[in-house]
């Protein structure tokens, strides 16, 4: 927490070696006197607010080996002098403001392995004497405005492992000279102005684990020999002119995980070994020219969470399975598939995205799609589907948007549909239906462009549908008034049986007591038969005080019937707004979130009585978890995130996550705890399925808001919170788990301190620096560390700068799976997994 500057007299130390002030709240200039201590080696000032220029005298200091200057203030120009320290072997100056050329001094730096210049605001050409650097290992210029060619030159950097050179304004051809570079691993040239072909040898002789050229200006075709190392796990080239078929070669390589060739020019069938890749999760060929029938070929992808086969040319009918129970996202939309929809997608279980739109279609929608109790979109629109709405739509619990439009469906449109919840956007436009309109749920406020095309009536003027006058069949008429009476009777049984079901779970019901009259309502039927009110007020005593926050007081409560427990937390006061909202969490059902039972208000102050769980505040107990354990706390939170962003329609936005919310039970599974009294409504740009979102917030600053860097503020640019904020503050809590330190820890500082101390310590590559210590001693092995190393970088991609390069919550599941199992590829303490999602 050292601030103000750094004083004049420090280079009194004449005989330092090391001088490391990272980390710290300093301001002002780096002074001169610096360049005194003539024999100092290593000279870290990162992650503080320093500004100025970087003194040119630093090239008086002979001895350094090290420079890193990075997350700072500083602006003018890279000084030409650094280019005199020939012992230098890293130098970083990532993220400031310096502008100007690339010296070309640097080239003198014969000993350099490690050039960082990423995040600045640099211009012109990489200079030809940098490729003197026969030993650079990792290169990144990346995230500046420099231009010019990609030079042959290249080939002189025979030691290069990493290459960043994305978001510049790079231009000509690919250089050929990449492709004979023996440890190059990654290679990221992603959102230039790139043209040509990709080098035909690429891949051929590198050692390629990592290759993004997305978002450039590529022709021809994708080299044979892009996966020769037998290590590519991710290849990603989408947004490019790529043509041609997708070779065979690349349809072999068994170690691909993430696969996007999106909008592109591709053509040709897909190979039967292309459909049987083992490790492949995500697989995106959208929006290209591919054809021939997909459905005569084994497909057998067990991984396969998300495949995307839009907008090409693929017919014949839909395969039954693609290998995989996994599978979250299927889009076959915009081809020219043929005959019914597969009874069998009823079999898969976490499908939340069914796009099988612009077809050629046919048959009845099958009963089984409502297996998919996970499903949130399904656009089955522009084909020839027939038959009726099948009634079990109605039962899927998180369907949220349905498109049938342009088909050829019958029928009446069941009532029940306009019951589901979660149900808020139907589209039945261009159909044959008949009858009268659901007049609940998301048909009450229907746009006419929805509803036209059919013979339809009733509902809202929004609707532009004519009222229903009665039924013109006398004979029907007759029938129905002969059965009146009967009907009459039944229908008033059948409301008295729910009434009387509804008044045990869900009535309002008041009781008075020493602090006023409390009205209680329970969210959950099984709690409300053994929860009663006297219970939940009688807890509220100093004996069963458990827990004390800023928003109130927590209690350990008891059923008098059944001796379940519960926990009961007041809070002194919430407004009229906020409540009314509460009861959308009743929906939340998740085993790594604590169940929300029933909300009690008296006035301003209100209890919410959540389920009791055995445990502890991981707070509490981070400092005695081991590696394992505090893995299996961050897959589970991941996978709240995951079900909260992408399963619960509208989507859930806590806006705060930090060790208080969650608890550890016996068997270290961690569960969340929505305890926040604010919620509203708030429009959300996801990469889940929710087209809108319930926005969880606090009424005071979290741990994690106290930095400037808040979920709030690099939630968006406008500081609304979006699930970006939620992927922040689990970027910071993967932090606190592995560096055993809390974010309120007052020797880190109050202004981001945290994050870009991490950053700071991991850029330093020295894992005993920044990661808890108790961890290395109990797991002294290579794998662990890995693991270690991985989950930190994840952590810092969560807390990037640019809420659009943070993960979102399915990624986040996925990479801490892929760590669980220990990935075949090794970290390398590195930018390795700063690839674009």
């Amino acid at each position: 927490m050292l601030s103000g500057e750094i004083p004049e007299d420090i280079g009194l130390f004449s005989g330092l070696k090391v001088l490391d002030f990272g980390g710290n709240v300093l301001s002002g200039r780096i002074p001169d006197s610096v360049t005194n201590m003539t024999m100092l080696e290593f000279l870290t000032l990162a992650s503080n607010q320093l500004n100025g220029e970087i003194p040119r005298k630093l090239g008086l200091m002979k001895s350094l080996r090290w420079i890193y200057l990075g997350y700072n203030n500083f602006s003018g120009e890279i000084p030409k002098e650094i280019g005199e320290l020939i012992s230098l072997k890293h130098l970083d100056l990532v993220y400031n403001n310096l502008t100007g050329e690339i010296p070309s001094s640097l080239g003198n730096l014969i000993n350099l392995e490690y050039l960082f210049l990423y995040f600045n605001k640099l211009t012109g050409p990489i200079p030809k004497p940098i490729f003197n650097l026969k030993k650079l290992v990792s290169l990144d210029l990346s995230d500046n405005s420099l231009s010019g060619e990609i030079p042959e030159l290249f080939s002189q950097l025979q030691n290069l492992e990493i290459l960043h050179l994305f978001s510049n304004n790079f231009s000509g051809k690919i250089p050929n000279a990449l492709s004979s570079l023996p440890h190059l691993q990654v290679l990221q040239l992603w959102s230039n102005r790139l043209s040509g072909e990709i080098p035909r040898d690429l891949g051929k002789y590198n050692n390629l684990t990592v290759l993004d050229l997305s978002t450039n200006n590529l022709t021809g075709k994708i080299p044979e020999s892009i996966c020769s190392s037998g290590r590519l796990f991710k290849l990603i080239l989408f947004s490019n002119s790529m043509e041609g078929e997708i070779p065979k070669s690349l349809s072999l390589c068994k170690s691909l995980q993430r696969v996007r060739l999106q909008k592109n020019r591709l053509s040709g069938e897909l190979s039967p070994e292309f459909t049987t890749l083992p490790l492949v999760y995500f697989l995106d060929i959208s929006s290209n020219n591919l054809c021939g029938r997909i459905d005569d070929r084994k497909w057998d992808m067990p991984q396969l969470q998300m495949l995307n086969l839009a907008k090409n040319s693929f017919f014949g009918p839909v395969p039954g399975s693609f290998g995989s129970k996994k599978v979250e996202n299927l889009d076959l939309s915009g081809n020219n598939f043929s005959g019914s929809i597969p009874q069998s997608f009823g079999e898969l279980s976490e499908l939340m995205e069914l796009k099988l739109s612009e077809n050629e279609l046919s048959g009845q929608i099958p009963d089984q799609l409502s297996y998919c109790k996970k499903l949130v979109t399904l656009d089955l629109s522009h084909n020839h589907l027939t038959g009726e709405i099948p009634t079990s739509l109605s039962a899927m619990p998180v369907l949220g948007q349905l498109d049938l439009s342009v088909n050829e469906l019958t029928g009446t449109i069941p009532a029940n549909l306009g019951n589901v919840e979660s149900l808020v956007q139907v589209n039945i436009s261009h159909n044959h239906f008949h009858g009268s309109l659901p007049s609940t749920g998301a048909f009450l406020a229907i746009n006419s462009s929805a509803v036209t095309g059919n013979k339809l009536c009733g509902g809202e003027k929004t609707s532009g549908l004519p009222p229903c006058n009665g039924v013109k069949n006398h004979a029907r008429w007759f029938v129905l008034t002969f059965l009146l009476a009967f009907l009459m009777m039944f229908a008033i049984i059948v409301f008295f049986s729910i009434f009387v079901r509804q008044r045990k779970g869900s009535e309002l019901k008041r009781v008075e007591s020493e602090d006023g009259t409390w009205e209680l309502q329970f969210l959950n039927s099984r709690a409300s038969k053994s929860i009663t009110i006297k219970d939940i007020v009688s807890s509220l005593r100093e004996e069963n005080l458990v827990a004390s926050g800023k928003t109130g007081l927590s209690y350990k409560g008891k059923s008098s019937s059944n001796n379940k427990q519960f926990l009961a937390k007041k809070i002194a006061s919430i407004s009229t707004n906020s409540w009314m909202d509460w009861t959308q969490l009743c929906k939340v059902n998740h085993p790594n979130i604590v169940k929300l039972l029933a909300t009690c208000r008296s006035g301003k102050a209100a209890i919410l009585v959540y389920e009791y769980i055995e445990g502890k505040h991981l707070s509490e107990v981070i400092q005695r978890l081991s590696w394992d354990r505090r893995l299996k706390v961050a897959v589970g939170i991941a996978r709240a995130l995951k079900y909260l962003h992408c399963y619960c329609s509208p989507s859930i936005i806590l806006g705060d996550i930090t060790p208080r919310k969650i608890m550890v039970d016996e068997k270290d599974e961690a569960h969340l705890r929505l305890s926040l009294p604010g919620i509203n409504y708030l429009n959300s740009d996801s990469k889940c399925f929710n087209s809108s979102a319930y926005v969880l917030q606090a009424n005071t600053k979290s741990k994690f808001q106290t930095y400037s860097k808040t979920a709030e503020t690099k939630g968006s640019s406008k500081g609304l919170t979006t699930e970006k904020s939620d992927i922040y503050g689990f970027g910071l809590l993967l932090i606190e788990l592995l560096t055993g330190k809390s974010a309120a820890d007052p020797e880190l500082g109050i202004h981001g301190s945290l994050v870009e101390w991490a950053r700071y310590c991991y850029s330093d590559c020295h894992l005993e620096m920044w990661v808890d210590t108790a961890l290395i001693i109990k797991n002294n092995n290579q794998v662990v560390l890995n693991q270690i190393v991985e989950t930190m970088n994840l952590g810092l991609q969560c807390t990037a700068g640019d809420p659009a390069a943070r993960p979102c919550a399915i990624d986040l599941v996925k990479s801490l799976e892929s760590v669980v199992r220990s990935s075949c590829c090794a970290a390398s303490g590195l930018k390795l997994f700063s690839v674009s999602l």
